[in-house]
């Protein structure tokens, strides 16, 4: 009986330990962009791009791991809310290299910048990551959320989203002639959209 008392005090003792531990430790991971000049903000109150043309100046996608990942140029996507989430829906053509990495990720990052923000876009934009490392390339350099999403650390915002719904575009949907028009030529083929909940923002 005393014995199993004792082993009771000890296991509290120990789970107590852990969790003050990982309290310790999540502020850090939390903030861990703050070594790069970032500040996260409430993107539902600190957003002050206008959301219906931020995706017409281009933006940056990223996706992928530790071990391998890619970024490209977008021109197309959204802001809002959708499932009482706070959302960005971003689109990558079927032959994109950064589809696959789309497809198998949980994260992406959407990125803009301020320095260098045409030369960036125009390089991401004419590249494929088949070819090289765009990202050295460009002399970029990539950091890791505590999800282990990519991102550059030179972007002036980084919005980090969790995937929650992805689907292709199919034809037999498209009700009047623009997408019909936009895909009769269309080499990198149908579009896929990738709606994801915004998880996390950082601004410099």
């Amino acid at each position: 009986m005393i014995c199993s008392l004792l082993q009771k005090k000890i296991m509290r003792r120990t789970i107590q330990s852990i969790i003050i531990a990982l309290m310790s430790i999540a502020p850090v991971a939390m903030h861990a962009q703050a070594e790069h000049g970032f500040k996260a903000i409430a993107v539902e109150q600190g957003f002050t791009p206008n959301g219906f043309n931020w995706f017409r100046h281009a933006l940056l996608l990223a996706a992928g791991n530790e071990k391998h990942s890619n970024a490209m140029t977008i021109g197309w996507g959204s802001i809002g809310t959708l499932w009482r989430k706070t959302a960005v829906t971003v689109y990558v053509a079927e032959r994109r290299y950064t589809k696959q990495l789309m497809d198998s990720a949980r994260y992406f990052t959407v990125m803009a910048f301020k320095d260098r923000n045409e030369e960036i876009l125009e390089y991401m934009g004419a590249h494929s990551g088949r070819d090289g490392d765009k990202a050295r390339a460009l002399n970029l350099h990539t950091a890791f959320t505590q999800n282990g999403t990519p991102y550059y650390i030179e972007a002036d915002m980084v919005i980090e989203c969790h995937i929650m719904y992805a689907a292709p575009f199919d034809p037999q949907y498209f009700k009047d002639e623009v997408p019909k028009q936009m895909y009769s030529n269309f080499p990198a083929g149908l579009h896929t959209m990738y709606i994801g909940e915004v998880v996390n923002t950082w601004q410099k």
